[in-house]
């Protein structure tokens, strides 16, 4: 049991016992009948429940009785897991193992025969050898379809059950009933060959199934379990679980950084391609940021721990896979549906298909035959899968290159994105703007104002901020801590600095404030047509707003930024800039990189909080538009998007807004984004075709005769083995 969140919680749970759509449907309508339960979701492929509860009374305890009510095993995620992990290739095959050895001799009169060879064996052989495989090895069909009768609906075991069992009390029958001295022809053998071939399917998919929470696992894996704690008395090895916010721990050449913490001593080269995709090593110095994961190169550093447990960055990463491949496309909707009437219907089939055949005419060996093909060849855990294990492959491969996709929703809408819209500031640029020029008013002292201006932004974390304290420390300025000090969302701050009333921000606020707008009237048209980013010093006065200081500031855009956007456009994709700097600087950014504003791809003066109309807008006429941000005044815009992409290297707001998070600042990575979207949803596709193909060939074929129980056992087991194929092939996916 996982406990996610206090207020809405949300528990995860192992179930054992399920075999395809139908058993999906049962055990949901089962939890969301229990009290307190808002929504529940349950995924075949991965044999687990999430269930969101909104009372304090819906304990975990409670939620396990309604799956044991309905049929199937609670089980703990922790033992789920473990079990995957610790599995050999060959676990679970014994029982394959043991219907294989005696089914053959069943089999082999049937070969003897295309040869014109008679080795029929003698009833009771035949039924000593059918019989093990029917009742021992086949109880699991049984048990689970009983559980399905019990709760009036059906599934893939009632149908396995009934067929071979139809099949074996049909060959008992005529053994029983026939003249001495006549051999009559059982159908022994098609019982216990296809009980064997849908264990063997069932194996094949559980085979498969590991592959696909490959991600998952490997993710898990680096979680060193060890840390080599400093404590007083020097360095101790403890387990990880043990060490606390603000603990020091010392990682040595070669380890993985156990936490996320700050890099106190030593310089290294750090591998994050397992967290970010990231190829090269990353440089780390002093104050450098460390990612719990993460592989040391060859120094010895001393790191202080920032965050621990489910604080960690590698813990949001697993928990962002986890959700998104826990969730169901909506797709997936139309499948529940179908699974829903599917057992039901088959069934009704089956039984006109044996009163058609006695109708025409033919003995009841024969209807009975052709009916038990038709409940063997249904295949609703091929409808349960094909969904499902294509969101784990496609989330899985996607995570190994840097792509978290958060929910399914994002990912089954992203290949249908015609507009893409990027923040500016830290998505196409760099982010760290450079004060580049600096205009004092008459009379005014620059050096003194720049003080002043680095004193006002001393605590802030604005790129622009940062510019201005990084160009008054190069000139060794003392600051003074601000007081008063009151953000003013979308156009600047007030403070008082050594008694100053200091205004700081945009040139049109400080105009509207009372500024002199002749102040600058010159200078003000040639740095925006350099693209400069404008910010003005003023101070309020009795004689009304005075302006100080005109500061230019100018970014850089990101490398491979131009190249990324010209693959986006190639792919037909319309492109826009949003950006809060007046339209001069915007268009020569956006020239720089490649947009075209005279084309309507760049949106200036634009507020942070006007970020998510524009995005709306964008939208209007149905077009599906995808929004790249990086910073909490991007979270709006995330969110009012189709599809909102969040740069890892952002912030945690913006990643919670966003439906995929790009894990390290490459626009390229965009691209790949939609890329494996389209490859997922084509898998999902492709899988639903054959799922359905399958039934929709192999049932009238089954009803006509021209498929005996043995054939249309293999083509059920192998129609859930080809569907997990299909989506293992996303694995093979790369940027």
């Amino acid at each position: 049991m996982t406990q996610i969140n206090t207020e809405h919680r949300t528990y995860d749970i192992g179930i054992g016992g399920m075999t395809c759509a139908s058993c999906v449907g049962r055990v949901e309508k089962a939890l969301k009948k229990v009290p307190g339960v808002e929504s529940a979701t349950v995924n075949l492929a991965t044999e687990t429940a999430r269930i969101k509860v909104v009372s304090e009374d819906t304990t975990d305890a409670r939620l396990r009785r309604a799956i044991r009510d309905a049929g199937y095993e609670p089980r703990s995620l922790e033992a789920t897991e473990a079990a995957e992990n610790n599995t050999s290739p060959w676990a679970g095959f014994a029982p394959i193992a043991w219907g294989l050895l005696l089914s053959a001799p069943l089999v082999l009169p049937m070969l003897g025969d295309l040869w014109g060879q008679h080795w029929m064996l003698p009833s009771w052989v035949q039924f000593a050898l059918a019989t093990p495989v029917q009742f021992i090895l086949g109880a699991r069909f049984y048990k689970a379809g009983w559980h399905a009768l019990k709760a009036f609906t059906g599934n893939m075991d009632l149908l396995v059950s009934l067929g071979t069992t139809a099949g074996w009390l049909l060959s008992v029958w005529l053994w029983l009933t026939a003249h001495e001295g006549h051999a009559p022809h059982l159908y022994f053998e098609g019982s216990a060959v296809v009980i064997t071939l849908v264990l063997l399917g069932k194996w094949l998919e559980a085979r498969a199934k590991r592959q696909t929470t490959e991600a998952i696992r490997a993710l898990h894996a680096l979680r060193p379990d060890k840390a080599h704690w400093m404590s007083e008395d020097g360095e101790v090895d403890v387990p990880v679980d043990e060490i606390l916010t603000g603990d020091r721990i010392v990682v040595r050449p070669g380890e993985r950084f156990p936490l996320d913490g700050e890099l106190l001593e030593g310089r290294t080269q750090v591998d994050e391609s397992m967290l970010t995709g990231e190829p090269l090593p990353v440089n780390k110095t002093l104050g450098a940021s460390l990612t719990g994961g993460s592989i040391n190169g060859d120094g010895r550093v001393l790191m202080r721990v920032t965050a621990v447990g489910h604080e960690t960055v590698l813990s949001h990463i697993i928990r962002l896979v986890e959700d998104a491949q826990a969730a169901k496309a909506p797709i997936q909707r139309l499948v529940d549906k179908v699974a829903e009437i599917f057992v039901p219907v088959v069934l009704l089939v089956a039984v006109m298909t044996l009163a058609t055949w006695l109708f025409v005419g033919a003995n009841f060996e024969t209807a009975l035959i052709h009916a038990v093909a038709v409940l063997v060849i249904a295949c609703p855990c091929a409808l349960g899968l094909a969904t499902p294990v294509a969101i784990m492959a496609g989330t899985g491969v996607a995570a190994k290159h840097g792509i978290l996709i958060k929910d399914a929703q994002a990912l089954e809408m992203a290949h249908r994105v015609q507009t893409v819209a990027f923040d500016k500031t830290g998505t196409l640029t760099v982010g760290q703007p450079r004060l580049i020029h600096q205009v004092a008013a008459p009379g005014q002292d620059a050096k003194a104002a720049l003080g002043w201006a680095a004193s006002v932004q001393s605590g802030s974390e604005h790129p622009l901020a940062r510019a201005v304290l990084t160009a008054a420390q190069a000139q060794n300025m003392n600051l003074t801590n601000p007081t008063d000090l009151s953000a003013v969302p979308g156009r600047g701050v007030k403070a008082s600095v050594d008694g100053r009333q200091l205004l700081l921000g945009s040139l049109p606020w400080l105009q509207q404030e009372g500024m002199n707008p002749a102040l600058w009237a010159a200078d003000v048209p040639m740095l925006q047509a350099q693209g400069a980013t404008l910010s003005t010093l003023a101070e309020r006065t009795d004689r009304g707003v005075q302006g100080l200081l005109l500061m230019a500031f100018g970014d850089e855009p990101k490398p491979g930024a131009a190249q990324a956007l010209t693959t986006l456009r190639a792919r037909g994709l319309k492109l826009v800039m949003i950006s809060g700097d007046n339209q001069a600087a915007a268009e020569t950014m956006a020239r720089r990189l490649g947009l075209r504003p005279e084309d309507g791809e760049v949106l200036a003066n634009v507020l942070p909080g006007d970020k998510a109309a524009q995005v709306q807008k964008l939208r209007m006429g149905g077009r599906v538009v995808a929004m790249v941000g990086d910073g909490v005044n991007d979270a709006p815009a995330l969110a009012a998007a189709d599809v909102g992409m969040a740069m890892g290297n952002g912030t945690d707001v913006a990643m919670h807004a966003a439906g995929i998070t790009l894990m390290r600042g490459d626009l390229a990575l965009v691209g790949a984004a939609l890329d494996i979207s389209a490859r997922t949803v084509a898998k999902i596709r492709q899988n639903l075709f054959w799922a359905f193909a399958y039934n929709v060939a192999g049932i009238p074929l089954a009803a006509l005769g021209y498929l005996n129980p043995v054939i249309a056992g293999a083509a059920m087991a192998l129609s859930s083995v080809s569907v997990m194929a299909n989506a293992l092939l996303l694995k093979r996916w790369k940027p």
